[in-house]
């Protein structure tokens, strides 16, 4: 995982003018493409709308551009993330010998 994307907090515009700010979690290669996992900065954990956001990695007029992608394909990164991520963890508490 990667998370050297720049500053941890990015601010973006949905397709209806509003401003999300989203704090930029990591960032992994799947299945040959690049994903940035991010978590939404400026929303309470309890509104139904809370929850990852998980964006493609795509280059349009030589610079990179976030876009959105579909239900299975967002369910499949997440679930890789989650694997890097408990497995991160899983060895920073293996005592070294």
């Amino acid at each position: 995982m990667d998370s050297d994307f720049g500053a941890n907090y990015i601010t973006l515009e949905d397709d209806d003018g509003n401003e999300i700010e989203l704090e930029h979690l990591g960032t992994l290669e799947f299945e040959g493409d690049e994903y940035m996992v991010f978590l939404p900065a400026d929303m309470d954990e309890d509104d139904p709308d809370y929850g990852f956001v998980i964006l493609k990695v795509e280059e349009a007029d030589g610079e990179e551009q976030l876009a959105d992608v579909d239900d299975e394909t967002r369910q499949r990164v997440y679930d890789r993330y989650m694997e890097l991520v408990f497995s991160d963890e899983d060895e920073e508490e293996t005592p070294a010998e």
